[in-house]
């Protein structure tokens, strides 16, 4: 029970930061999960381990880490579509 909390409260970190961003995350649900997760380890590696946690995630890093992943995988697919179509 514990892994899937951890994969619904992942998902809803993820979509709530594509939702701050006003940017879907490329997907679907499961690129909401993984967004959360890699959020929230990138969000612990910069920002630590504070703030009120949920299913071993400490919240406001981990949303910060996937707004910050959303706007990196953002900003790749644009590039990488605006390379496209420039041929």
């Amino acid at each position: 029970m514990g892994f899937l909390w951890s994969l619904i409260i992942g998902g809803i970190i993820g979509w709530l930061a594509g939702m701050i961003l006003g940017r879907d995350v490329p997907g679907g649900v499961i690129g909401n999960i993984i967004a959360g997760f890699i959020g929230a380890w990138l969000g612990g590696l910069i920002f630590g381990d504070w703030g009120p946690h949920i299913a071993s995630f400490a919240i406001i890093p981990a949303l910060i880490g996937a707004i910050i992943l959303i706007l990196i995988v953002s900003f790749i697919m644009k590039s990488v579509r605006g390379r496209n179509h420039r041929h």
